[in-house]
């Protein structure tokens, strides 16, 4: 575990950082899937809202 030692002795831990990387944009496969989902939430939370609404 990475640690400092200060002036007085005391030691400090520090949490060990992730690796970073860059993020990749969705490719049209997964674009389309969001796409998809998308709709499905929109029609479920209509759904929803309608029946909430007629009771």
């Amino acid at each position: 575990m990475p640690y400092t030692t200060e002036e007085d002795g005391r030691l400090n831990n520090f949490a060990k950082e992730p690796k970073m990387y860059g993020a990749e944009p969705p490719n049209k496969n997964q674009q389309r899937n969001y796409i998809i989902l998308g709709i499905a939430a929109a029609l479920l939370v209509a759904g929803l809202v309608f029946v909430a609404a007629s009771v």
